[in-house]
């Protein structure tokens, strides 16, 4: 199955933010032991690299983009899936983003600690917990 990350869940992982850890890691195990295929939008990938440079350096930064591109698939955005995320309306253009990107890579679901952020969403929102026992 194909799931679209929120950011999130990876930040959990990368900063071991607890009580969110546990099932973010295990979402992310199911990924790369290849039960499920994770998406991750291409504008997130930048995203993830500045905020890891600031807390744990540029050379971790770095490797972690390396793990993501080795494990996760980065959906590529055009102008289209843009345009597609303006039209959602949603109240935050980056989940918007998020949200077209999973659409344009026919994702099941999209993995986020923010349901309520996706409630406009063509693609539907699951926590951690919610997809691992649905999933």
């Amino acid at each position: 199955m194909r799931v679209m990350l929120d950011l999130n869940v990876v930040l959990d992982v990368v900063q071991r933010r607890e009580p969110f850890y546990t099932a973010s890691a295990t979402v992310l195990s199911q990924a790369v032991e290849g039960e499920n295929v994770a998406c991750l939008p291409g504008h997130a990938l930048t995203t993830l690299h500045y905020i890891v440079s600031k807390y744990a350096g540029r050379e971790q930064a770095g490797t972690l983009v390396d793990w993501v591109l080795a494990h996760l698939e980065v959906v590529s955005q055009d102008r289209a899936q843009f345009v597609r995320a303006r039209s959602l309306k949603f109240d935050d253009f980056e989940d918007a983003a998020l949200a077209s990107a999973a659409e344009a890579a026919d994702c099941k679901y999209i993995i986020t600690r923010n349901v309520a952020d996706f409630r406009r969403s063509p693609v539907p929102a699951a926590t951690p917990e919610e997809f691992l026992f649905v999933g």
